[in-house]
């Protein structure tokens, strides 16, 4: 006899009450469990190797297995320590409302199917269009992270610029700063690699406008029968935080008939802070701007969003319909967002955004974004009175990178011994920090974005990366001297 799918109310209320009370057991912890725990997460991950099964198991069981044994064999993104790569959210109030959504689980690719439903997801896309300075004309659309954003806005720009049957002739403006996203996403839209040209950076890891200048002239002159269609700037990079001169990068986008588009995925939202969107000036001039909810607003993993100045280009790249769907338009601006991307089933993402906003406004987003700023700042200044600590970028928003750097050493040396540091703060798993290569040089990245991140834990990783480059540095002495 198989159990039926069709639960009794008893078995949902116990179910829920089961994994709401291992999720708060966990919550309560996350300031003390590890934030890196992984060494016996492959034999973990063997031991779920398996056959379909044919028996069932308790819910206790499995919960348990779940929370006892796969998520703590981990890296610990929720933890406060965390500061590693770009930090996710993942509050509560966003996990509330996926159980809601997931479990009336309405379709919202065509408004006729749930138009209120439809139109709260469009709400939302047209705050973050506000936010951006779009005006009435733009839109957008959610997708699973900027990734896909990236990929949507480069079909869209191609279907936009360039001729349907040459479009492989186009050529796009990146940096080495730009996120590889995005030239994966060209890839996948079936531009050849010989289509991305990279652009200097100055100093500050920003792309250099007269550099991009003086590639479209070049490119004009010397590959008549090639398009520049399309320069790419970044709102904050992945790499050190850098902000690209938006504003530049819009006067010459216009000037040479180009997309542009905005890599927002991290920065963008530093928009709601008055001191950071300063940096962000020529961000409403962007065609588009990809979004990741899920770093900015402190989101659950899944959230992102690509918002465009024009919705209509949008509609013009990705809007087939099929003869079996009816074709309402009773509706004044009425949306489907099927025919605003690549995906017809989806699930409804902007329930997760739309309740946390309404419940508190959107002031408590901004204030943890002005907090991570401030920290940022005083995090920068204890680290540089250090010893033998070289600031090698500072921060634009809330990423900087750093190494230690003692006099006599080879570029060589200095990268070996900057990986043992590393390890060394990392093992005292208070935070984590994670590494990056910045010309040719290895350095550690400090990101500071999630809303449990406060000055105390910052304070305690100060102190352990003041001890780790001690115990570094006399670890290297004994052994140079026997």
């Amino acid at each position: 006899m198989h159990s039926t799918l069709e639960l009794d109310e008893n078995q949902m209320r116990a179910m829920v009450t089961i994994a709401l009370d291992r999720v708060m057991d966990h919550l309560r912890g996350l300031s003390t469990a590890p934030i890196s725990n992984t060494s016996r997460g492959g034999e973990i991950a063997k031991s779920l190797l398996e056959p379909i099964p044919e028996e069932s198991l308790p819910f206790e069981t499995l919960i348990g297995r779940i929370f006892d044994d796969i998520i703590p064999a981990t890296v610990n993104t929720a933890s406060p320590g965390y500061c590693a790569y770009i930090p996710s959210g993942g509050i509560f109030h966003a996990a509330v409302a996926e159980f809601v959504a997931k479990a009336v689980n309405r379709y919202v690719g065509y408004w006729f199917m749930a138009p209120a439903v439809a139109q709260l997801e469009w709400t939302v896309i047209r705050w973050f269009c506000t936010m951006m300075g779009y005006g009435d004309d733009s839109g957008g659309v959610f997708t699973s992270g900027a990734s896909m954003a990236n990929l949507t806005a480069m079909i869209a720009a191609r279907t936009t610029r360039l001729p349907e049957d040459s479009f492989q002739q186009g050529i796009i403006y990146i940096t080495s700063q730009t996120h590889f996203s995005i030239a994966k996403a060209a890839g996948l839209a079936g531009f050849p690699s010989h289509c991305l040209r990279i652009i200097d950076v100055d100093s500050e890891f920003r792309m250099d406008p007269r550099a991009l200048n003086e590639a479209i002239a070049a490119d004009r002159i010397r590959t008549p029968t090639r398009t520049p269609f399309m320069v790419v700037g970044t709102a904050g990079t992945t790499n050190t935080g850098a902000v690209d001169p938006l504003d530049d990068i819009a006067l010459i986008a216009s000037r040479e008939n180009l997309w542009f588009h905005v890599d927002g995925a991290y920065g963008a939202f530093f928009m709601l802070v008055d001191e950071a969107a300063q940096r962000m000036r020529g961000i409403e001039r962007a065609d588009s701007i990809s979004l990741d909810p899920h770093k900015g607003l402190c989101l659950p993993y899944g959230t992102g969003a690509l918002v465009t100045k024009r919705r209509a280009s949008l509609e013009r790249a990705f809007g087939a319909r099929a003869d079996y769907v009816p074709q309402m338009n009773d509706v004044e601006n009425e949306i489907d967002f099927c025919g605003l991307s690549t995906e017809l089933s989806r699930d409804w993402r902007g329930l997760r955004i739309w309740l946390p906003i309404k419940m508190h406004g959107i002031g408590p987003f901004r204030d943890n974004i002005a907090e991570k700023l401030a920290l940022t700042r005083d995090a920068l200044d204890a680290i540089r009175a250090l010893p033998n600590i070289e600031i090698v970028a500072t921060p634009q928003l809330t990423i900087f990178a750093f190494r230690l750097n003692p006099n006599d050493r080879s570029e060589a040396d200095l990268d070996h011994l900057n990986r043992v540091f590393l390890n060394a703060i990392l093992r005292r798993q208070r935070i984590m920090l994670s590494a990056t290569t910045l010309d040719g040089r290895f350095v550690i990245r400090m990101a500071l974005l999630s809303f449990r991140t406060h000055a105390d834990r910052i304070h305690d990783g100060i102190i352990d990366i003041r001890d780790a480059a001690a115990e570094v540095l006399e670890t290297t002495v004994h052994e140079a001297t026997g």
